[in-house]
């Protein structure tokens, strides 16, 4: 089981478990998916994110201070912007780059990379992923290719045994989108204007 920590009223997820959480710009979303995550990484986890909205830089400084001990972390950042923005960048053990958030097969292999080199190198056995931001991949390709995407990529959290958490800008989209992607996750965690949480999760009532 993977615990979820305090921020998720310490409730717990089974391998393979994908979990979205949904809010409105500036609602705390982004904190509570690196909350769930920095507190598997606290516990030897490993912990893949996939930025299509920040930087890696702004990434790694904003999950470090959620850390103990962030030297100590398995952590793994698949970059999607910093190409995009026109700047070089070469992988590193840390960070690996996608050409854009349009590059769906670079972000399935730079993820999948990460996972087998934490388990096989450094014997890392649990692993969390966050994706940050379903809205943006939204921005720059189709509802249905963005879709059968995210099906690949929740299905290989799955297949690892990993818990993914996605997070999207609730308010950017029309109904029939969100209800379309809401298909994809075994839970869906809800973050309003206020900060106030509501959570449906597998396995709870």
């Amino acid at each position: 089981m993977y615990k979820l920590g305090p921020e998720f009223d310490n409730n717990a997820l089974e391998p393979g478990t994908n979990l979205l959480v949904s809010g409105p710009a500036l609602s705390g979303k982004r904190r509570l998916a690196f909350e769930a995550l920095a507190h598997g990484g606290n516990n030897g986890e490993g912990c893949v994110i996939v930025t299509t909205r920040d930087s890696s830089d702004r990434v790694l400084a904003d999950f470090n201070s959620l850390l103990e001990s962030p030297d100590d972390a398995h952590l793994g950042i698949v970059d999607c912007v910093t190409k995009h923005q026109g700047r070089s960048a070469n992988d590193t053990d840390q960070v690996k780059y996608t050409s854009s958030p349009m590059d769906m097969t670079g972000i399935g292999i730079k993820f999948s990379e990460f996972v087998e080199e934490f388990y096989t190198n450094r014997g890392v056995k649990q692993h969390r992923v966050v994706m940050d931001s379903l809205s943006t991949l939204l921005m720059y390709s189709d509802l249905q290719t963005v879709f059968r995407f995210m099906h690949v990529l929740t299905s290989r959290i799955e297949d690892a045994e990993a818990i993914g958490i996605h997070v999207l800008e609730s308010t950017a989209h029309d109904a029939e989108t969100l209800n379309t992607l809401k298909q994809l996750f075994d839970g869906i965690v809800t973050v309003e204007e206020d900060r106030s949480v509501s959570m449906q999760l597998p396995g709870t009532a």
